[in-house]
């Protein structure tokens, strides 16, 4: 065989093993591409991390201990400062609530004792009426007319007001329907009479009017 076909099969042959290198390295460059989309690449260095150093692994995890123990900590002291705030609110309210009750009681007695001083002029007049030597029926009267009206004024400055009848409707609110009359002159629900006079102090009612109710 010739020298120069001797050469050219040598490269076809040098050329089909270059191609045949070239199909394996690209099989091999898929076949490793593949593997890489299912799997993540894995360094060397995470294997030690996760397997190869449990020191660390346990230095971790008492690092995370001891945070969870401070923060429940925190959340105890919180909760005991709470507690104790919560404690002394009620202190303070309890403390509250008795000094209000003691001042309420306190204001009462002021002003029943102001009530009674005020009464005591018309218990002297009384006594004197009493003692004293009447010459007649209509001088007693003057007397006692005097002293009813000292006691109105008396009563009336410390918040006293009669609650009106006369030419006035019925109304439950001040009045205490005790009979009811016919009245062909008089429309229903009119006041036809007062038997006994009611009273308020300062706007509520303290004994409401007992009257008479028309109704035809």
């Amino acid at each position: 065989m010739p020298s120069f076909m001797k050469d050219e099969m040598k490269k076809k042959d040098e050329e089909k093993l270059e191609e045949m290198k070239r199909e394996i390295d690209e099989a091999e460059a898929a076949e490793a591409g593949g593997e890489s989309d299912d799997e993540p690449a894995f360094e060397p260095g995470e294997a030690e991390t996760a397997e190869g150093n449990p020191e660390d692994a346990e230095a971790a995890e008492e690092a995370e201990g001891g945070e969870l123990s401070g923060r429940v900590q925190q959340l105890e002291n919180e909760l005991q400062e709470k507690d104790a705030q919560m404690l002394r609110l009620r202190a303070d309210f309890d403390n509250f609530r008795r000094r209000s009750q003691k001042e309420r009681e306190e204001l009462g007695d002021v002003v029943i004792q102001g009530i009674i001083t005020d009464l005591l002029p018309l218990l002297d007049n009384f006594e004197r009426a009493l003692s004293a030597e009447v010459p007649d029926l209509d001088s007693f009267r003057t007397g006692v007319s005097m002293i009813y009206k000292q006691m109105q004024e008396l009563l009336a400055k410390n918040g006293l007001e009669p609650i009106e009848t006369e030419g006035r409707k019925f109304d439950p609110n001040f009045h205490q329907a005790v009979m009811r009359v016919q009245d062909p002159e008089k429309e229903d629900d009119m006041i036809e009479q007062e038997l006994q006079r009611g009273y308020m102090v300062k706007g509520r009612v303290v004994r409401p009017s007992m009257v008479q109710v028309v109704s035809n």
